[in-house]
């Protein structure tokens, strides 16, 4: 395996390093509402890409509209589990 003979200097370091820059991300103007956006991405502004509606806002509004309903539903199952235990016990003291 190569090992340096000596240790490289801060000129030569500096030298070689000078082509690590930084470069600028592409960006573009969403044709729907006219907000900079990176390319190749969804507008954080209007939720659109190429055009078609992708927002995270519309994924959300439908997922609010059903999760009262997944709610509604565990909270009928879950009342419906306590009131089995409630009859249970309501029997076994009536055995007793």
């Amino acid at each position: 395996m190569a090992v340096p003979k000596k240790r490289t200097g801060h000129s030569a370091q500096g030298h070689r390093r000078s082509n690590w820059k930084a470069t600028k991300p592409e960006t573009t103007k969403c044709p729907n509402c006219g907000a900079t956006v990176l390319t190749h991405t969804v507008c954080t502004a209007c939720g659109t890409y190429k055009g078609q509606p992708v927002s995270l806002k519309d994924k959300a509004a439908t997922a609010e509209e059903v999760k009262p309903v997944k709610k509604a539903k565990k909270a009928e199952k879950a009342e419906e589990v306590k009131a089995e235990v409630v009859e249970e016990t309501k029997e076994e003291k009536t055995e007793e």
